[in-house]
């Protein structure tokens, strides 16, 4: 059987009329292009995934599961929005059983409340949250443990319509300039109360910033500010969730939850600040992944031109190894890189990795000959966890290739045929859906997994910061762990999917629930009649009728309900 590959479809699938612009004159400043974000969710809680769109324009679609979307803005009253919105986070922070969504926006930003997916409301000054002044990116996830989920808004730099520069010389050009010239805007944490309310926790959680005299000054707790990527996952190990965030020529910040209601901050003593060579990088997109499946979650962050696209291997005990020249990843070296994403788009059992890309001077062929402002979409193909291979011009037709202001960018499974496919931003253009297409003689197989708790449970009702592993026949082992963030500005699919490779059967499935419960399920090949979970399907994973991890399987739990 040939290899197939990705297939951009936007607009056969039904994403029409919808075009981000750069407003005003050029060339553009840094705020015009900052860029926007994007979303793969199911708001209406039918199986398939729908489609958010963020800009000053805000547009829904909502998918049939057969590939096809329709614009349902106006009835889900998203329309009327307001705003110059930037980026989104999904989480359903009050439990309700429907995924709710905060966008960010250059000074303000808006909380929609999903009203049972018959509509979005926007309930911002109800819920306490206030305006920010340039939120950029923003992650719902439990950071004390309470079962409500927390909302974490990272922000950008201090500029507006008086900041001076608005633009910098390069020679006799005029262009955007870099995010140095500005002083840094601090992010911020609010805790959710489970009533629909939150409180700013920020300062009692030490990651704010200092500032004194225009100069951000750091300390062991204290965030770098000026962010534009944030992930969350339970990298250590130890049960609560932390936070990366990458940040525009500052230093990374790894803010490791210490369970006590504050957060450290360890980027420099773990080895995530920097680059291999001791530099400070433009940090966008950002990631979490095993990507050697040797169960350890590694940390992907996206940099600027000419920046090493950073690759922290966690080697245990806090401490990672920034490796992207081991891993081969030079091809991405010369672009400017947002949105970036792990999946694994063969099925092979191996996270590969997709990066958008475009620069952020609208102008810079006129100083740089050798640099474009549009730029081409990179794919990385695992290569057994030793490498990565750039199999972009073999594996993506032309409109996928096809050069863009690469901005946001997310994953998810839209037609529900087991094969990752990808949303991309193209901040002067239209929408690429890039559809996964991809097969081979091997057959590999896979599995996925919506996850499902009771409300007031840690990680909330979607089980956010949940681990799970994978045993298929043969012995191999595969670990994930639950999330929609990460990414540039931008939230994908929840569900967790797992690459089989030639495997015929699962043998188990483990939950580390995140308030560290452990449940199992077994898995039944091919038949049906185990009454166990079988491959190449999703099933949804009911909180409590797995079999403690601690048990031997006597005996067949319970069969998790199949998904749509």
């Amino acid at each position: 059987m040939a290899v197939a590959g990705f297939r951009e479809c936007a607009q056969a699938a039904g994403l029409n009329g919808y075009r981000w612009e750069a407003p005003g004159k050029r060339p553009l400043n840094i705020l015009q292009t900052i860029g926007n974000g994007c979303a793969f969710f199911d708001f209406d809680n039918e199986g398939n995934l729908d489609i958010l769109l963020v800009g000053p324009k805000v547009a829904l679609y909502r998918g049939d599961g057969h590939g096809g979307f329709t614009d349902v803005s106006q009835a889900m009253g998203v329309a009327t929005l307001e705003g110059h919105f930037l980026g989104c986070a999904v989480g359903d922070y009050d439990n309700d059983g429907y995924p709710d969504v905060y966008l960010t926006a250059y000074r303000g930003g808006a909380l929609l409340h999903n009203e049972a997916g018959k509509g979005f409301k926007d309930v911002t000054k109800a819920a306490g949250i206030a305006p920010q002044p340039w939120a950029t990116t923003a992650t719902f996830f439990d950071a004390n443990r309470d079962g409500h989920l927390d909302l974490y808004v990272g922000n950008y730099v201090q500029f507006g319509p008086d900041t001076d520069p608005q633009l910098c010389a390069s020679g006799d050009i005029k262009t955007s300039c870099g995010p140095r010239y500005y002083d840094p805007e601090a992010g911020h944490l609010y805790l959710g109360s489970g009533n629909g309310t939150f409180r700013d926790g920020t300062q009692a959680a030490g990651i704010t910033y200092l500032r004194k005299n225009s100069e951000a000054i750091t300390t062991s707790e204290k965030a770098s500010g000026k962010c534009l990527g944030v992930a969350a996952a339970d990298f250590d190990g130890s049960g609560h969730i932390s936070i990366a965030l990458a940040n525009d020529e500052m230093p990374g910040d790894l803010l490791r939850n210490t369970g006590r209601g504050r957060f450290e901050n360890v980027g420099q003593a773990s080895g995530t600040a920097y680059d291999a060579n001791g530099g400070m990088h433009g940090g966008m997109g950002i990631d979490w992944g095993d990507v050697n499946n040797d169960g350890k979650l590694d940390l992907f962050v996206g940099t600027f031109q000419n920046e090493p696209k950073c690759l922290y291997i966690n080697g245990g005990s806090g401490f990672f190894e920034e490796r992207s020249d081991q891993f081969k990843l030079h091809a991405a070296h010369p672009l400017v890189t947002f949105g970036s994403k792990f999946f694994d788009f063969d099925n092979d059992g191996f996270l590969d990795l997709i990066l958008a890309n475009g620069h952020v001077q609208d102008n810079i062929n006129e100083i740089d000959r050798s640099a474009f402002y549009r730029q081409p979409t990179l794919l990385f193909q695992n290569q057994g966890g030793q490498r990565f291979e750039d199999v972009s011009a073999r594996l993506l037709d032309a409109g996928s290739r096809r050069p863009i202001v690469g901005r946001g960018l997310a994953v998810g499974d839209y037609d529900n045929d087991g094969r990752r496919d990808v949303l991309i931003v193209d901040s002067e253009g239209t929408p690429l859906l890039l559809h996964n297409e991809f097969s081979t003689s091997a057959g590999n197989r896979w599995v996925g997994f919506a996850l499902s708790q009771p409300p007031g449970a840690p990680g909330g009702r979607d089980a956010y910061g949940a681990v799970v592993t994978v045993r298929a026949m043969g012995g191999r082992t595969r670990m994930r762990h639950c999330h929609a963030d990460g990414s540039y500005m931008s939230s994908s699919d929840k569900r967790l999917h797992f690459g089989l490779g030639s495997a015929a059967e699962i043998e188990s499935v483990t939950v580390r629930w995140p308030d560290g419960t452990t449940e199992k399920w077994p898995g039944s090949g091919n038949n049906p009649a185990d009454g166990g979970l079988l491959a190449n399907r999703y099933h949804r994973l009911v909180r409590g009728t797995g079999v403690p991890a601690d048990t031997r399987i006597s005996m067949r739990a319970p069969a998790p309900r199949p998904e749509r």
